[in-house]
C-alpha cells in the first residue's frame, strides 16, 4: 500500500504548565464518577497515533507499553516517543493521572497501550495502521490483561477492504474500536462526509461539539455516527511535558475511549464478569443525552457519564443544556488527521 500523508492539525494555544480539569471532562461528568470510585482502574486502551511524550508528569506512570511501527525513531520498535504532538494529546484525553496538577484524563487510572503508526510530519502508512491493530488485538501485559479499546484519531477518505478486516477481527475479539468522524463538515446536517475507519457500522464514530453543548460546524455528518463528545478547545499534554488546546474530532473520539474505559470497570464490577464489545456498547449509549440536532449530527447524543442533566461546561452561571439550537458563527478549522487523495 502506498504511504499517506496526513494534514497537520491546527493548535489553539500552547502553554508551559497548568492546574484544572478540562471543561469538556466536567461536562461528561467525569469527575462524580471518580467520586464514586470509577476510574477506569487497569482497563488498557491501545492509543493509535504519533506515538506519546513517555515522560510527561501527567502520564509517564500510565503507559503500560507501546510500540513503534514507522521507520522513525530509527526504526526501533521499542522507541514510541512523539515527534509530533498529536498523539499525546489524545493520551492525555484518556488517561492523565488525577494527583491535583497539570490535566486529568476521562480514566485517570486506566492504562495505555501507545502504538505509534504516524511520524513527526503526520505521514504513514495504511500496512502500519493495520499492524497496530493486529498488535491489539494478539497483545497481552504481564499479568494477562487485554486491551479493550483501540482509540483512533484519523480518517482516510477510501474504504480500504485490509484495514475493515482488522477491525471486525478486533471487534470479534471483544474490543471496542472508537474512531473520530473526521473535520470536512460543511455545517449541513443534509450533507454526507464519510471519513474511514470512521465509518465502518462495526466502530463507534464520534462527532464534536463544544462546551456549550453546539455542534462543531466541522465534525462530518453521516448516517453512521454514533454519538458526539467535546472537541473544541480541548486542553490536554502536549510534548516536552507542556500542555496545549487543539480542537477536531480526533480530540472527541479519546473522551469517548476514556468513558469506556470508565463504564468497563463499573459494569464489570456490578455484572461481576467480563464484559462483550456490544455490551459495553450499549452500556455508552445508554448514557448519551440528544442535544435535538439530526441524527446525522448527533445520532444518539452527547455520552456523559452519569444521567444526571448535562450543563455547560465553561460558565460561571450553568445552564442545564437540554435541546440547544444549531450553532451559528461556528465555522473553525479542526485539528486531527485527515487522509489526502493519493492512490491506495
Amino acid at each position: 500500500m502506498a504511504r499517506v500523508s496526513l494534514i497537520p492539525f491546527k493548535m489553539e494555544q500552547q502553554i508551559d504548565d497548568t492546574s484544572e480539569i478540562p471543561a469538556g471532562i466536567e461536562m461528561m461528568q467525569a469527575p462524580k464518577k471518580w467520586e464514586e470510585g470509577y476510574k477506569g482502574s487497569d482497563v488498557v486502551v491501545a492509543v493509535i497515533d504519533t506515538g506519546c511524550d513517555r515522560n510527561h508528569p501527567d502520564l509517564r506512570n500510565r503507559i503500560m507499553d507501546g510500540r513503534n511501527f514507522t521507520t522513525e525513531n530509527n526504526s526501533n520498535l521499542r522507541n514510541f516517543s512523539d515527534q509530533n504532538g498529536h498523539g499525546t494529546h489524545v493520551a492525555g484525553t484518556i488517561a492523565a493521572v488525577l494527583n491535583g496538577r497539570g490535566v486529568v484524563g476521562v480514566a485517570p487510572e486506566a492504562k495505555l497501550l501507545i502504538l505509534k503508526a504516524f511520524d513527526a510530519k503526520g505521514s504513514g502508512d495504511f500496512n502500519g495502521i493495520i499492524q497496530a491493530i493486529q498488535h491489539a488485538i494478539k497483545w497481552r501485559g504481564g499479568n494477562g490483561e487485554k486491551v479493550r479499546i483501540i482509540s483512533m484519531s484519523f480518517g482516510a477518505k477510501w474504504d480500504v477492504p485490509e484495514l475493515h478486516q482488522v477491525i471486525r477481527k478486533a471487534v470479534t475479539n471483544d474490543i471496542l474500536v472508537v474512531c473520530a468522524a473526521g473535520n470536512e463538515g460543511d455545517g449541513d446536517a443534509r450533507t454526507t462526509e464519510r471519513m474511514y475507519p470512521g465509518y465502518y457500522k462495526e466502530v463507534v464514530q464520534v462527532g464534536a461539539v463544544d462546551n456549550e453543548g453546539n455542534m462543531a460546524e466541522f465534525t462530518n455528518t453521516n448516517d453512521e455516527v454514533d454519538l458526539v463528545a467535546p472537541g473544541v478547545n480541548v486542553m490536554s499534554t502536549y510534548l516536552n511535558g507542556k500542555y496545549a488546546k487543539l480542537s477536531g474530532t480526533s480530540m472527541a473520539t479519546p473522551h469517548v475511549s476514556g468513558a469506556a474505559a470508565v463504564l468497563i470497570e463499573q459494569m464489570e464490577q456490578e455484572f461481576e464478569r467480563t464484559l462483550t464489545e456490544p455490551e459495553v456498547y450499549a452500556q455508552l449509549i445508554k448514557l448519551t443525552s440528544p442535544l435535538g440536532y439530526s441524527k446525522r449530527v448527533e445520532s444518539n447524543g452527547l455520552i456523559t457519564l452519569t444521567n444526571e442533566p448535562v450543563y455547560r461546561g465553561d460558565s460561571e452561571n450553568p445552564k442545564e443544556i437540554k435541546s440547544l439550537s444549531k450553532a451559528k458563527n461556528n465555522k473553525m478549522a479542526g485539528s486531527g488527521f485527515v487522509i489526502p487523495d493519493v492512490e491506495v
